[in-house]
């Protein structure tokens, strides 16, 4: 019964491949693409999904009982988009939703399918941790960056926004909060965080 829902999984990506969207179009016409697509990008193609799929079905349910299952690679991809960009479970969801290139990595047609929902990564996740899967994918993604030539970064988004904070110190010890401080935006000097 795997066998059967995997060829049509991939018959089905194979016919989307061809088959481009308006979006996709769209997207085509683009002068570059982001870095987090190229990443993206470099990361399909250098994964053995095939293997990956295969090392966690027998971890994975059968889906007789309770809720339909999603596919364990798409389940895969979603995990690893977490893991990579250091995303909460509703973080990743409404990523994907987000970012065209999050959801082409994702192989996600929005006609046919929603993206997984928070609570079924989070089963997914647990399912990877209780099984020590997590660390077995890991040290294969190093072998595989090693094997091609890549290296990973590790990186942080910071928002920037100025959260503003009187400046008066009537506190208890006469002092300004150690975490505020004076900072220049645009012309304007504020105090804050």
């Amino acid at each position: 019964k795997y066998g059967i829902i995997e060829k049509r999984q991939k018959s089905r990506r194979k016919r989307q491949m061809s088959q481009m969207t308006f979006s996709d179009y769209e997207y085509s016409l683009r002068k570059r693409k982001t870095k987090r697509e190229e990443f993206l990008d470099i990361m399909n193609e250098i994964i053995p999904w095939e293997e990956w799929v295969e090392f966690v079905r027998p971890y994975y349910p059968n889906g007789k009982r309770g809720r339909p299952t999603k596919g364990i690679e798409k389940m895969l991809r979603m995990y690893l988009l977490q893991i990579w960009f250091n995303l909460s479970d509703e973080g990743v969801e409404d990523a994907i939703y987000d970012s065209y290139a999050f959801r082409k990595f994702m192989n996600i047609d929005f006609m046919e399918e929603q993206v997984p929902d928070a609570t079924t990564l989070l089963k997914f996740r647990h399912l990877l941790e209780e099984n020590h899967l997590g660390e077995v994918f890991f040290k294969a993604i190093n072998r595989v960056m090693e094997a091609t030539g890549h290296i990973m970064h590790g990186g942080t988004i910071v928002d920037a926004t100025i959260i503003s904070a009187p400046s008066s110190t009537k506190n208890a010890e006469k002092k300004r909060d150690p975490e505020m401080y004076q900072t220049k935006k645009g012309n304007v000097w504020k105090f804050g965080m």
